[in-house]
């Protein structure tokens, strides 16, 4: 990430937001049950919010900086972080409850990448278990704050279909304000 983007997701303005509005709207309804896996946390943020919403969290985080970070801090959480690549998830099958992605799909480096990932998060999740998240609308300020950084944009209008096709069902998509949210269970 730049160090614009860096900034953005690690202020407090962002953390409110994702507490006050984003998180709640992305998990409105949902139920994510006692074992949960969240894919690119990133800097951690969402994972604080998150650990109070399960029994156990896992963190799965493909940048070995990021995932050294988030283990010292959040070492005597309970949150188990691990260093590894969404498309190819170092658990084994039905492994969670739940799986959630928030704002990180875009840093996917290609849409097959991204459609392996859905493969994985269908393949590690209990049947009935649920994955959901939310990630941002291609736009010129999106573009703007992801300069320099891995940029492949979702498309809301077809990423349903493309839950579907790796075998999720009751697939859903919301639209909101510069974001979609998703829901689909296995």
């Amino acid at each position: 990430m730049n160090w614009f983007h860096r900034h953005v997701c690690r202020s407090g303005r962002w953390r409110r937001r994702l507490k006050d509005e984003l998180l709640p709207w992305a998990l409105e309804g949902v139920e994510l049950g006692d074992d949960v896996l969240e894919v690119g946390p990133g800097p951690g943020v969402t994972t604080d919010l998150l650990r109070g919403r399960t029994q156990q969290l896992t963190a799965l985080e493909v940048d070995a900086d990021a995932a050294a970070s988030l283990e010292k801090r959040l070492d005597g959480s309970g949150v188990r972080v691990v260093h590894g690549d969404g498309a190819a998830m170092p658990f084994a099958d039905s492994a969670f409850s739940g799986v959630v992605a928030f704002t990180m799909l875009h840093h996917v480096p290609s849409s097959a990448l991204q459609d392996r990932l859905l493969t994985e998060a269908r393949r590690v999740l209990r049947s009935g278990g649920v994955f959901a998240g939310f990630d941002g609308v291609d736009s010129f300020l999106f573009r703007l704050i992801h300069l320099g950084d891995m940029y492949t944009p979702v498309d809301p209008g077809t990423f349903g279909k493309r839950l579907a096709a790796t075998g999720f069902a009751e697939v859903a998509i919301e639209l909101g304000r510069a974001r979609f949210r998703f829901q689909a269970v296995r």
